[in-house]
């Protein structure tokens, strides 16, 4: 997956927009909440980080090409990096990256994820 490829991915799932920050990464986010970063530090190669649940992270980490997501999991939180496709192809990045959208999205509050048209419940019983 390319820079390209990543950011082209991560702006058609809903309610998102990126800020470039840290040093260049690209960091997609749901509100105020991250819920992917990317980075090429050598202008080809891009590590992916994403949330997961805690079952992927135990599972994820011992992977090649896979390791917790430096300073995230280092404070408790289940972030995995993915370094290469050793590992990971990209179309199972991208399942990933969905489910880090829709972990993230449902730790918002009931009112932000209907203001970004995330609550798809209707307000009738």
């Amino acid at each position: 997956m390319t820079l390209d490829e990543y950011n082209a991915f991560c702006a058609a799932l809903p309610a998102t927009h990126a800020v470039v920050q840290w040093g260049g990464a690209h960091v997609w986010k749901i509100g105020d909440k991250v819920f992917a970063i990317a980075r090429t530090d050598d202008g080809v190669a891009l590590s992916v980080t994403f949330k997961c649940s805690w079952t992927s992270f135990d599972i994820l980490k011992e992977q090649p090409g896979l390791r917790p997501a430096p300073y995230l999991a280092s404070r408790g939180m289940s972030w995995i990096q993915r370094l290469s496709d050793e590992a990971m192809p990209d179309d199972a990045l991208q399942d990933y990256l969905r489910e880090s959208h829709r972990l993230v999205a449902a730790g918002l509050t009931k009112r932000l994820r209907a203001e970004l048209g995330l609550d798809g419940r209707s307000s009738s019983c």
